[in-house]
């Protein structure tokens, strides 16, 4: 029965899904006229909305893309290709090889988004070039499932947020008070919903698995090609041999590396930025010259290919939401047929709906977290609770957001409506999964 659904769904997304660029250019005019027609809106004044947003994710854009390159380049050093390797031969069968993938991106993701992003994407080239009659988009879609629960884990933004309170607006929302993850990511109701997932997920993959003839192993223009060997030094100009200098890779990586340790020992913590420069600077030290490290880069480039507009877009869209007031009013609507046993599952379904016009963890916050935090006060909904099921929301719905699958699609070589009927199976079961648990656990 699984199977017989992944592949009704996966006709359908090969038949109808557009490219996840016009995907996006659709999902914009949607928005634009459920604001005219939903919150009074004009025209000029959607437009506005959308323009004034535009750009409001250019720091976030180069932050992924530069997470998705170096992260690339990392992975194609001989001794980080030798763990995936290593890992990667552990599976023997198609069916061991889906199961594998699935937890190892779902606890890459659990530790951190970007880095199980890019992980993920980089260990399902290296399965599948291991492991004979796999279906590689299947096992592209598994390399995607550690964005269900990264909102509940390491770097979950919600979590943290709400943690750390310094008399701004949040703090006085909360009373003046925080809410320490150990009532968050480490309760024993969100470490069950996660073990939940962890556990069921990788089965509901593997009964996915189409049938012998039915297979599409992966391109073969995507498989790893043999590295052309160095010219010898004695036959290198002086600027080559400067290009190939293991000293200049030393110098800058240790440079930036001495800064890294500092950054953590005085507080710092895992964000997109550190996580690039770690990416950055190991991956310089383990390419051993700027030349190899050029000749990766330039390889881990042309995985960007067809993403870089669509974060604009994307951010448009959230301007539009946020100031028009739809998500505000989707958020209102649901808390607004809420009782105090229901609270936290209507939360949970607000949020996956709003993430999937506002596909930001901090972003969603900052638009539900006002009509939440005090709707959960009112009706005496822990407000640990009414917090971590806007994130379990905000998660649930990235199984058919293609914007988060970008970094990934780019490194696996596939197109989102490859994946998008798998993930549309996941993102069946999850739901049930998490929203019975918002009703039992919560």
């Amino acid at each position: 029965m699984i199977q017989s659904l992944a592949n009704f769904f996966t006709r359908i997304m090969q038949r109808w899904l557009p490219d996840a660029f016009l995907f996006a250019v659709i999902l914009t005019f949607v928005v634009l006229i459920s604001g005219v027609v939903a919150e009074d809106k004009s025209v000029n004044q959607m437009i506005d909305f959308w323009g004034d947003g535009i750009w409001n994710l250019l720091t976030f854009s180069m932050q992924a893309l530069l997470t998705l390159v170096t992260g690339y380049v990392l992975a194609k050093t001989p001794l980080v290709k030798s763990i995936l390797q290593l890992i990667s031969g552990v599976a023997k069968t198609p069916g061991q090889a889906i199961v594998l993938m699935t937890v190892i991106a779902l606890l890459c993701g659990w530790v951190n988004w970007g880095f199980g992003l890019i992980a993920s994407g980089l260990f399902a080239r290296e399965i599948a070039q291991r492991v004979k009659g796999v279906h590689y988009p299947l096992l592209v879609a598994a390399a995607y499932s550690g964005m269900l629960i990264w909102h509940a884990g390491l770097s979950g933004t919600i979590p943290l947020k709400v943690a750390v309170t310094d008399g701004d607006s949040l703090g006085e929302l909360l009373g003046g008070r925080s809410i320490p993850v150990s009532e968050t990511i480490f309760s024993s109701e969100v470490m069950t919903i996660c073990a939940l997932i962890i556990l069921t997920v990788p089965i509901v993959y593997r009964l996915m698995m189409p049938p012998a003839d039915q297979v599409t192993e992966m391109p073969a223009e995507l498989r790893d090609e043999e590295v052309e060997a160095p010219k010898p030094v004695s036959d290198m100009t002086p600027a080559e041999k400067l290009e190939n200098s293991m000293l200049i890779s030393l110098l800058l990586s240790g440079m930036g590396l001495y800064y890294i340790v500092g950054y953590f020992m005085d507080g710092g913590k895992l964000g997109l930025n550190s996580l690039n420069m770690i990416f950055l600077m190991v991956g310089l030290l383990l390419q051993k010259t700027p030349a190899n490290y050029l000749r990766a880069l330039n390889e881990a480039i042309r995985s960007t290919t067809g993403i870089v507009l669509q974060f604009p877009l994307y951010a448009g869209i959230m301007g539009m939401m946020v100031s028009s007031g739809l998500a505000v009013s989707i958020s209102e609507w649901f808390i607004s047929i809420s009782t105090a046993d229901t609270f936290t599952l209507f939360t949970f379904l607000s949020a996956g709906i709003v993430n999937f016009f506002v596909p930001s963890g901090g972003g969603q916050w900052a638009v539900q977290a006002p009509i939440v935090i005090p709707a959960a006060q009112t009706l005496g909904v822990p407000l640990n609770q009414a917090a971590m099921a806007v994130a379990f929301g905000d998660a649930w719905t990235n199984m058919v957001q293609p914007f988060w699958a970008l970094p990934l699609l780019g490194i696996a070589g596939l197109g989102i409506k490859d994946i998008m009927g798998y993930c549309t199976v996941i993102l069946l079961w999850s739901g049930f999964v998490m929203g019975l648990a918002m009703i039992i656990l919560f």
